[in-house]
């Protein structure tokens, strides 16, 4: 398993269906300057994923406050995402997500983002991506295990608190709490004032 926290995200572009229901190319360069949560589900029409899926739209508002494009990625064609769009959730889809979802039929953006399982499907990899375009932060489950959504959005958090000021984000930091100084005395002072909520 490659780790791509440091590097760049690698590019791609592949049809998609937008959150208006339409079918366009993207890519990932199109949202360079601004921060992207690029997330892989392994297909259409299943069980944990539609849950995974309706669970970000919910919280769609959130990651738009904080400036943060979410796209979802499966192998399914555009127009198993267009179907899965346009069924009920209470048959079995997802309803109008307000995010685009990516149709990575040949398996190129799994593989190089390294999330594709025996040639087959993508695990459930999971990327926040800076305005640069360099990863911050990915993590990988297995197919059976859904992801904490509000786990990203405190990374997201966590991300912009550092780059606003300079300071590192310890153990179970959330918004609104205080960050770290990141030289030795910083640390000290904060652990020894810290340590029982640790």
């Amino acid at each position: 398993m490659s780790v791509l926290v440091g590097k760049q995200a690698p590019d791609f572009t592949a049809d998609a269906v937008l959150a208006d229901g339409s079918f366009a190319k993207v890519s990932l360069s199109d949202y360079k300057g601004k921060y992207t949560v690029l997330f892989f589900y392994p297909l259409d029409f299943t069980f944990v994923c539609p849950t995974e899926i309706i669970a970000f739209d919910k919280r769609i508002p959130k990651f738009e406050e904080k400036g943060v494009q979410v796209l979802g990625c499966s192998i399914d064609s555009k127009f198993s995402h267009w179907a899965w769009r346009n069924t009920k959730v209470k048959n079995g889809g997802i309803g109008e997500v307000k995010f685009p979802l990516v149709a990575d039929i040949t398996k190129q953006i799994a593989r190089d983002y390294d999330v594709l399982i025996d040639e087959s499907v993508a695990l459930r990899g999971a990327f926040l991506i800076d305005k640069e375009g360099v990863v911050q932060h990915q993590v990988i489950n297995n197919l059976p295990l859904g992801r904490n959504i509000d786990e990203m959005l405190r990374m997201v958090d966590a991300l912009q608190f550092t780059e606003e000021n300079g300071e590192v984000c310890p153990a179970g930091w959330k918004d609104g709490k205080a960050g770290m100084d990141p030289n030795s005395d910083g640390v000290a002072s904060y652990l020894s004032k810290n340590a029982r909520r640790l």
